[in-house]
């Protein structure tokens, strides 16, 4: 059974008509040590919401699939990368990502603000103050709740 995630990026760098046209990515760049263990974590198969930040409002837009387990980030490598880690080798690289897959756009954004509102997702980690991890585990109870929000919904 897949494990689900959200994906966080900001779609002025990275949206996700970019990876509807592109198809699959590595969800690179991402330097907090607790992201990059939640990646380890994530299997070939697993699922996750695609969520844009850093617009108004913020919300899910779709979904993606897991499609390549960790390996190292490519990024920390290439000295023109604003990602670039003088500090990690190739031998030991201190930076790992997944590569997701487009599954599917939702029929409309659900706005963090409506997400708010649902109090059986209060402890989801995208809801707590402070939580600013790009990857973040999603439940169960927490996805399916989720997308019954647009289960009615044409796709759009």
């Amino acid at each position: 059974m897949p494990r689900h995630w959200l994906f966080k990026t900001e779609p002025d760098a990275f949206s996700i008509d970019d990876l509807q046209r592109v198809g699959r990515e590595e969800w690179s760049g991402v330097r907090s040590f607790q992201a990059r263990n939640i990646m380890r974590e994530m299997k070939l198969g697993d699922l996750g919401f695609f969520y844009h930040s850093s617009i108004q409002p913020p919300g899910i837009v779709g979904v993606c699939e897991v499609v390549a387990e960790a390996h190292p980030d490519s990024t920390q490598f290439d000295r023109k990368s604003e990602y670039w880690d003088p500090s990690s080798g190739r031998a030991n690289p201190k930076w790992w990502c997944v590569d997701v897959g487009f599954v599917r756009k939702l029929p409309r954004m659900i706005p963090l603000d409506e997400l708010r509102t649902i109090p059986a997702l209060a402890y989801m980690p995208l809801l707590r103050r402070g939580q600013r991890l790009s990857v973040q585990p999603v439940t169960p109870q927490e996805w399916a709740l989720i997308l019954a929000l647009v289960a009615s919904e044409k796709s759009g």
